[in-house]
């Protein structure tokens, strides 16, 4: 698992604010990232997004798309973290949604989940579908180091040119 003082040291290098949407990790995410000594000078806020039409209402997750493939989507991941930069202000925004169990959601398994990463790397927003198995509590935490685990990787692949500010 990256260390959140990983992640939160390379945003800050980086001069970089991050905003979390969270559903089925319900602010673990934050918790993990605000744990580190220093991390308010990153760590713009977050939402936890649980409620379907929170995702919607709050964070701009088109209502049609949800409609049509329900909160446990890739596409609905990416407009989390897209809406997470933009409710609170960052530049890298960090999404969870799927589904925690002990049994499915919607027809939707669990252990299916998705976590996107939105930011100023080439794409602009990464998703990573991914299948878990375990209890509820490990396919939560699964997601968080799956979510941490994509930050870490596109800011290291970052190069200087892509900072903010940089020339």
């Amino acid at each position: 698992m990256t260390d959140p003082a990983e992640v939160v040291a390379s945003l800050i290098a980086r001069g970089l604010t991050v905003a979390t949407a969270e559903s089925l990790t319900g602010g673990l995410v934050s918790g993990a990232l605000t744990s580190v000594a220093g991390s308010s000078s990153t760590v713009r806020g977050g939402v936890v997004s649980y409620a379907t039409e929170i995702k919607a209402d709050l964070l701009g997750v088109d209502p049609d798309r949800l409609a049509a493939t329900g909160p446990v989507d890739g596409e609905v991941a990416a407009q989390m973290a897209v809406g997470a930069c933009r409710l609170l202000g960052a530049d890298v925004g960090l999404a969870t949604t799927g589904v925690a169990g002990p049994g499915p959601s919607d027809g939707v398994p669990a252990g299916v989940v998705f976590v996107a990463a939105a930011g100023p790397w080439t794409g602009g927003v990464e998703t990573r579908r991914l299948t878990l198995t375990g209890d509820r509590e490990s396919i939560r935490t699964e997601t968080v180091r799956a979510v941490l685990d994509l930050a870490a990787e596109l800011l290291g692949g970052m190069g200087s040119s892509d900072t903010p500010g940089s020339p």
